[in-house]
């Protein structure tokens, strides 16, 4: 049987780590979103799996309002989300670049991508930060504690300090909520 408060305290000493080993660079990360929030940008997601959920739910937190539903929309897209995109993409071409093709066709100098991996290895994400850098689009990364082939590759990299796939993925959560209130936040101050 699983000790339901030896996880919790798990996920909280991730937390806790956080703090000393993600706090700048999630503080440096929001600095880019707001930046290019600011300035009308749009703020491009992508991720496989759960790292997909993720972005679904933060551009829908960043467009909606995650504290404020009046004030204006931030641009943000999941690239994740066009289901008839990805699959013929996937099934014509390849799953490589279901990422970096949309980038392609959406990104633009002066956005910001935020590249999610748990564990930093996935190949489409990998292209698709390749692409971001091609057309001079800021990127986030966030990944877990080696930060895998996407160590470095990005601006801004988040890497949490765990090696746990679980843990690593609530605290990819907590640092995009701080990212999305923190834009949100500048935007309403603007």
């Amino acid at each position: 049987m699983l000790d339901v408060r030896q996880i919790i305290r798990d996920s909280a000493d991730v937390k806790q780590a956080m703090l000393d080993h993600c706090a700048d660079a999630i503080q440096s990360a929001a600095d880019l979103m707001v930046s290019a929030a600011i300035d009308g940008k749009k703020i491009l997601w992508c991720g496989n799996g759960g790292s997909a959920a993720d972005a679904q739910h933060m551009a829908a937190e960043l467009m909606g309002g995650l504290r404020d539903h009046d004030r204006p929309a931030i641009p943000t897209i999941a690239l994740t989300t066009d289901s008839s995109f990805v699959t013929a993409w996937a099934n014509d071409t390849d799953y490589e670049s279901i990422f970096s093709r949309q980038i392609e066709g959406l990104g633009e100098s002066g956005d910001v991508l935020v590249a999610i991996s748990t564990s930093g290895n996935s190949g489409n994400v990998i292209r698709a930060i390749d692409a971001a850098k091609e057309r001079n689009i800021s990127v986030i990364v966030l990944t877990g504690k080696s930060g895998g082939k996407m160590a470095n590759t990005g601006d801004v990299t988040i890497c949490i300090p765990s090696d746990d796939t679980q843990r690593i993925q609530e605290g990819h959560l907590l640092a995009e909520h701080i990212l999305c209130e923190s834009v949100e936040a500048a935007i309403m101050d603007d």
